[in-house]
C-alpha cells in the first residue's frame, strides 16, 4: 500500500473524466493513524486534560495545564489578548506573528470542541537547545471537532516547547522540536484565513481567492452525499468536510509528507479507524489545489462520489481486504448514473479484451501499487468487477459483498471462497469465469 493515490484520465464523448482513488487510506496503515493517548470522557468544550504520573513535577504540570486550558478557552471565546498572553515574551518574533495569524485564521471555522491533552510522562530531552532558561517538552495532543461534522473529537500531536520565565510558564515554540523528532501537526488555519461554507450535508473549508471552486463544491456536495447514501445506506453520519488547500505544502501537511500530492486530484483521509466499534475520527476529503480546479462537472461528480464512498464505508473496512473490491466499489458508486459506459470509462480494459481477451485472473493487490498503465488497468478491472456483480446480482448484493468481504480483512483462499459462495454462490474461480464472460459480452 505504498502508493496512495493516482489520477486516471481519458477523453470520451467530449467529456474529460478524471478519477482518483485513495486506496491506502481506506484503512490507514499504522504509520499514518494518529493513535489516541488515553481518550478522555466528558471533556469540556475547551481545556486540557493532564495525565500526571508519579515522578513528574506537579507544579510544572499544573502550570502548563493551566496555560493550555487558557489557550483553548481563548480560541473558543475569540480572546486574542488571552491567546497571545500565553506566548513567550522572548519568543522568536516570527513565531509570535505566526500565532497571531493562527488566531485570526481560526475565526471563521466552527468548532464543537477544542482542547489539549498533556502527557508530562512523555517528555523529550531538550538540554541541547539554546536559551538559558528552563525548558520543557512534554507530549501535547490537540483535540478538536469541526462543528456539524465530527461526532467525536479527533486528536493530533503538537510539538510544543515551553519555557519558564521568572516562575511563569509560556509557550516558546511549536517548531523547534522538529529537529529532535516531534513535529506539530498543521491544519488549514496554519496556512491562511479559513472560509467555511456550510451545506445541509457538510461544509467546504477553503481560503480567500478560491470562491469559484468553492461554489462548485458547494453545489455538488449534498447531491454527492445523497448519491452515496442511496447505495451504501444510512449507517454513517451522512456529513462530509471538503478541504481545499491553497498549495502543495498545505496538502502535504494534511495528508502526509510522503503522499504524492502532485498525482492526485482528491483523497479521503481519517485520523483513526476503529472497525471493532465501527467508528472513524477526523475524516476529511481533501482536494488537490490544482488538479481539482481542472475537473469538468462530470469529473468532479465522479471524484466526490468515489471519495465520499470511502468516508461512508471506512468504519467497516478492514485493511488487508481485496483492493479490487475496495476500489472497485468506490468507482462503482462514483460512476453510477454518470452516463459513462464501461467502454468509455475503462478504455485500457476494453482494448485488452479486444486485443488479447479478458484478464485471466482477478487483479492482485500489488497491481494497485503499480504505476501508469498497470495502475490504470487495475482500477478499470476493479470497477468492471463491481459493475458485473451489480448487473448480475443487483446492487444490494454488491453492498453485501463489500460489507462481508471488505470487513473481513486478510483471509485464506479457502475462507475467501466460502464467503463468496455465501454471498454470490460463486467461489473465486467461478467469479473469474463469470466476470470474463461479462467482459466479452460488454466490451468484446
Amino acid at each position: 500500500m505504498a502508493s496512495r493515490g493516482r489520477v486516471r484520465a481519458w477523453l470520451s464523448a467530449a467529456v474529460a473524466v478524471i478519477a482518483l482513488s485513495a486506496m491506502a487510506l481506506i484503512a490507514l496503515p499504522s504509520s499514518q493513524v494518529v493513535p489516541p493517548r488515553a481518550p478522555s470522557q466528558g471533556q469540556p468544550l475547551g481545556g486540557v486534560e493532564p495525565a500526571a504520573p508519579a515522578g513528574t513535577d506537579p507544579d510544572r504540570t499544573d502550570a502548563v495545564t493551566t496555560l493550555l486550558a487558557r489557550r483553548a478557552d481563548s480560541i473558543l471565546r475569540r480572546d486574542e489578548a488571552g491567546f497571545l498572553g500565553g506566548i513567550d515574551p522572548q519568543a522568536d518574533p516570527a513565531f509570535v506573528e505566526s500565532q497571531r495569524a493562527l488566531f485570526a485564521n481560526l475565526a471563521g471555522v466552527p468548532f464543537d470542541h477544542w482542547s489539549y491533552t498533556l502527557h508530562p510522562d512523555d517528555s523529550l530531552d531538550v538540554s541541547g537547545l539554546a536559551g538559558g532558561a528552563e525548558l520543557w517538552a512534554p507530549a501535547v495532543d490537540l483535540r478538536y471537532a469541526l462543528g456539524g461534522i465530527d461526532t467525536a473529537p479527533t486528536s493530533r500531536a503538537m510539538g510544543y516547547l515551553f519555557v519558564n520565565r521568572d516562575g511563569v510558564w509560556y509557550l516558546r515554540s511549536d517548531a523547534e522540536l522538529a529537529e529532535i523528532g516531534r513535529r506539530t501537526w498543521r491544519g488549514p488555519w496554519d496556512f491562511g484565513p479559513c472560509l467555511v461554507t456550510t451545506t445541509a450535508r457538510g461544509l467546504v473549508l477553503a481560503h480567500p481567492g478560491s470562491q469559484p471552486m468553492v461554489d462548485r463544491l458547494v453545489r455538488e456536495l449534498d447531491p454527492a452525499v445523497e448519491a452515496v447514501s442511496q447505495v451504501w445506506g444510512g449507517e454513517w453520519t451522512g456529513r462530509v468536510a471538503l478541504l481545499l488547500p491553497d498549495g502543495a505544502a498545505e496538502m502535504k501537511a494534511l495528508v502526509g509528507p510522503d503522499f504524492p500530492v502532485e498525482s492526485v486530484v482528491a483523497v479521503a483521509t481519517a485520523d483513526r479507524v476503529d472497525t471493532a466499534k465501527r467508528a472513524a475520527t477526523g475524516q476529511r476529503v481533501i482536494l488537490s489545489p490544482m488538479g481539482s480546479r481542472a475537473l469538468s462537472i462530470a469529473s468532479l461528480r465522479v471524484v466526490l462520489r468515489h471519495e465520499i464512498t470511502h468516508v461512508a464505508a471506512r468504519s467497516v473496512t478492514v485493511d488487508g481486504s481485496p483492493m479490487w473490491l475496495l476500489e472497485g466499489f468506490s468507482d462503482y458508486v462514483g460512476y453510477l448514473d454518470s452516463g459513462i459506459s464501461l467502454a468509455q470509462g475503462a478504455p485500457d480494459l476494453a482494448r485488452q479484451v479486444i486485443d488479447s481477451g479478458p484478464p485471466t485472473a482477478l487483479p492482485e493487490d500489488r497491481a494497485f501499487r503499480g504505476k501508469d498503465k498497470e495502475l490504470d488497468l487495475a482500477y478499470q478491472q476493479a470497477w468492471s468487477i463491481a459493475r458485473f456483480v451489480a448487473d448480475r446480482y443487483g446492487q444490494a448484493r454488491l453492498v453485501t459483498l463489500y460489507r462481508e468481504l471488505g470487513g473481513a480483512g486478510p483471509m485464506s483462499a479457502g475462507d475467501t471462497d466460502d464467503l463468496l459462495r455465501r454471498v454470490l454462490d460463486l467461489d473465486r474461480a467461478g467469479l473469474l469465469r463469470e466476470w470474463r464472460t461479462y467482459l466479452i459480452e460488454t466490451l468484446g
